[in-house]
């Protein structure tokens, strides 16, 4: 077999290792509280009704509660602590297992030393348990009478000790690395690990090898994933390959494909094995050869579930049924206080959804009170704990000297004056890509380097590479090259990219930005975004944070990127973003001449969204001379939608433009010829639909009124969908210009030649506008 070419990384296999960590009275408090979070689990399951993942939730947990109570060094009072290590459920279908880990963690110090415990909203109570998968709407009594957490189907901030939404396969991953690589530049030598709890299956994802390699080459050795190998997925019970025996999926195994990245490796063959798992963990945090680190544990999914592989992973037990009880690990002793609850209670709400509530809140009375009697195991954890706190103080971790000021990004961006570095001189040609970098640049610079910049191989080619100009050369490596403000992320790899940029951004101490084709990053990059923009919410809900921007450049937009030909100039990447998501956490921003570069990027940060995605193009373009064309001037691009040139005199109609491929071809072409016809119009520009829809209604119906809408057409050089709120007349929809308006996508060459053969160009756009006029003039005669 040819092995493996020389790596920086360990392999370490535990098969043949006897350490002992835990004294013989250790390890059976240690197989307690795992019997007691198995009894959780099966009762997640059995009364929500039905609903959740048992299986790897319980293969899991025991490597869960040794990080938790013997390897991490947190304070239980302190959820948002900056310095704490971090546990990452990037297996997000686990949420059972995470929120009965936190439950039980929380009961523990309850019944031992409930001083300890932070205010309520900042606990998960046993309590909180009985709002596993419900909404915060629901409205049964004792929800209510608790006031119980809406706990989501998978993971988000709005659990106290969860930092990111997870749960997409192969986000959680990425966004988990992209954390560390946070506390990485944050804190410097002594940075807190984060530790990424995932399956076999989780690794399958390509996004998975994409950050996976990131992680290896950056050196990111704050990172210990703990890898739960039970084989099984939703279909499969032979997911990798294992020894001699293919796998269903993929034909390596999670020791290979992490060793593979340059990872250092741990192999235990007994994740069920105290003794073992915690000889592992120790060894992972000793490790000093500046790689991240894989525990790999073999285990098997539902262990003494009575349902185990495929079958328990989002399935288990009917309700109250036979299997249910003989699942519960400590039998009669605590079975006979369980109530019992027949199908026949089930249903989606009424009166019944309250009889089961009830049924599963006398449960966990009863194993609450099974626990009370056990002072001595509550306080043995509790102390346990208690110890993490003080390795935790005893560490003193302070953010390294110079680190970047996130805040100080903010206030230059709330400041409505263009930086004198940025200011641009009318004749002279720049590309807006170019000027976007360099925003991004003066930014990076001023805050000491809050911004990453990354690209799917594209950094000269999009110009972000403008944004870590001023800082060191070369990828960032948190072993060899800290002082580098870009990262590589695997190659091309705009969906790792993505992931990898909202993990950093949802530290808060700085601005991830990635770029790419608009084509590849707006759809690749929109489920990082979007679950980023969820653990946003999230976060705001619990804890009041404001928006933490990652931002997608999407670059090489639209027609103007014709020689690569309809593959990549493709227009609809906007239609994909705009307005798609909820107010706020979105904002696109779509300038059409390099002027407006700043005041709708520094618009767009003060608002603090969860995602900023500008589209911009490529050519170089003519720095227009704006006032004596007639033009507003740039500034006004940040509010979205602005009046780019008002008709003189009697106005004869309305033009909305959008894109700056149509807006350049109206402004030198169309609008001449428009002049001299003597056709007055009102022209105007939307350069963010989202910036707009942030301002008061007054306002807007100030810049836009509502009959504007009514007598427009649009020009826009992306789909016609992006421009339905603006053209509301069936007419004027039907007169749109767009991109498909023949009904094909365009084909190659340069740019003005793809924009003629689309029938956008000026003289084009004059002649439509001109018959759109006369059809509105005959349909009111």
């Amino acid at each position: 077999m040819q092995p493996f070419g020389p790596r920086r990384a360990l392999w370490i296999d535990l098969t043949n290792d006897t350490t002992a960590p835990l004294t013989a009275e250790e390890l059976n408090a240690f197989e307690k509280v795992d019997a007691v979070y198995r009894t959780l689990c099966a009762m997640l399951y059995n009364y929500v009704p039905m609903s959740g993942h048992p299986g790897g939730s319980i293969s899991s947990g025991r490597f869960v509660s040794s990080l938790l109570f013997e390897t991490m060094d947190y304070d239980i009072a302190d959820p948002e602590r900056e310095d704490a290590d971090v546990i990452s459920y990037a297996a997000g279908h686990k949420a059972l297992g995470l929120y009965s880990m936190w439950a039980l963690r929380n009961e523990l110090v309850r019944i031992a030393n409930p001083a300890m415990l932070p205010d309520p909203e900042n606990q998960l109570r046993f309590e909180d348990l009985l709002g596993f998968r419900r909404n915060p709407t629901n409205s049964t009594p004792l929800f209510g009478e608790f006031g119980s957490k809406a706990l989501d189907g998978h993971p988000t901030p709005a659990t106290p000790f969860v930092r990111l939404s997870t749960g997409a396969s192969g986000v959680g991953m990425a966004s988990s690395l992209g954390h560390a690589l946070a506390l990485a530049d944050w804190f410097g030598d002594d940075a807190p690990r984060l530790h990424i709890v995932e399956g076999e299956g989780g690794l399958t994802p390509g996004r998975v090898a994409e950050a996976l390699a990131f992680a290896g080459s950056a050196s990111l050795k704050n990172a210990i994933v703990h890898l739960d190998w039970n084989q099984s997925s939703i279909d499969s019970d032979r997911v990798t390959r294992e020894g001699a025996n293919p796998g269903d999926y993929v034909q390596w195994d999670p020791v290979e494909l992490f060793y593979l990245h340059d990872w250092n490796v741990i192999y235990v063959p007994d994740g069920f094995d105290f003794q073992r798992v915690i000889t592992a963990q120790k060894r992972a945090v000793a490790i000093d050869n500046g790689q991240p680190t894989a525990i790999v544990y073999r285990t098997t999914k539902g262990w003494k579930y009575g349902i185990e592989g495929r079958a328990s992973h989002g399935a288990g037990h009917k309700l109250c049924s036979k299997g249910f009880y003989d699942a519960i690990p400590f039998g009669e002793e605590l079975v006979r206080d369980l109530p019992r609850c027949g199908e026949k209670t089930l249903c989606n709400g009424g009166e019944n959804a309250a009889i089961v509530e009830r049924c599963f809140w006398d449960a966990l009375s009863a194993l609450r009170r099974f626990l009370e009697r056990d002072p001595d195991l509550a306080r043995a954890f509790a102390n346990r704990i208690a110890r993490s706190k003080q390795r935790l103080d005893a560490a003193e971790r302070l953010p390294r000297p110079n680190a970047p000021s996130i805040d100080d990004l903010y206030s230059l961006a709330g400041i409505a004056t263009l930086p004198r570095e940025l200011e641009l001189t009318p004749g002279t040609e720049t590309t807006l890509r170019g000027q976007l970098g360099k925003a991004l640049g003066f930014l990076n610079k001023f805050s000491g380097g809050s911004i990453f910049v990354a690209a799917a191989d594209l950094l000269g080619s999009t110009s972000i590479n403008e944004g870590a100009k001023e800082f060191a050369p070369g990828f960032y490596s948190y072993g060899k090259n800290r002082d580098s403000r870009t990262l590589a992320v695997g190659g091309i790899c705009e969906d790792a990219m993505s992931g990898i940029l909202s993990g950093l951004s949802a530290f808060g101490k700085h601005i991830g930005a990635g770029a790419s084709y608009g084509a590849f990053i707006a759809p690749l990059g929109h489920i990082a975004s979007r679950l980023h923009a969820i653990g946003a919410q999230a976060r705001f809900e619990r804890t009041g944070a404001p928006g933490r921007p990652m931002i997608l450049i999407c670059g090489h937009a639209g027609l103007k990127t014709g020689e690569d030909g309809p593959t990549h100039a493709d227009p609809q990447p906007l239609q994909l973003l705009q307005e798609n998501f909820p107010p706020g956490a979105m904002i696109t921003l779509t300038p059409w001449e390099p002027t407006e570069i700043w005041p709708a990027l520094a618009a767009a940060l003060s608002r603090r969204p969860s995602v900023i995605a500008p589209f911009v193009t490529r050519p170089n373009e003519i720095v227009l001379d704006r006032e004596a064309l007639g033009l507003a001037p740039a500034g006004d691009a940040a509010d979205g939608v602005y009046l780019l040139r008002k008709a003189r005199g009697e106005r004869d109609g309305v033009v909305v433009l959008q894109e700056s491929a149509v807006t350049y071809a109206f402004v030198t072409e169309a609008l001449p010829l428009l002049e001299k016809a003597g056709i007055e119009v009102d022209v105007y520009y939307v350069s963010s639909a989202e910036l707009f829809d942030l301002l008061p209604l007054a306002d807007r119906e100030r810049i836009f009124p509502q009959e504007a809408a009514h007598q427009a057409i649009g020009i826009t050089g992306f789909t016609l969908p992006t421009m339905y709120r603006w053209i509301q007349s069936d007419l004027g929809r039907a007169m749109t210009m767009h991109p498909y308006m023949h009904g094909q996508y365009p084909g190659s060459g340069q740019g003005w030649a793809v924009v003629a053969e689309a029938g956008l160009d000026g003289e084009s756009q004059y002649h439509r506008i001109v018959d759109y006029l006369g059809l509105r003039v005959a349909s009111t005669a």
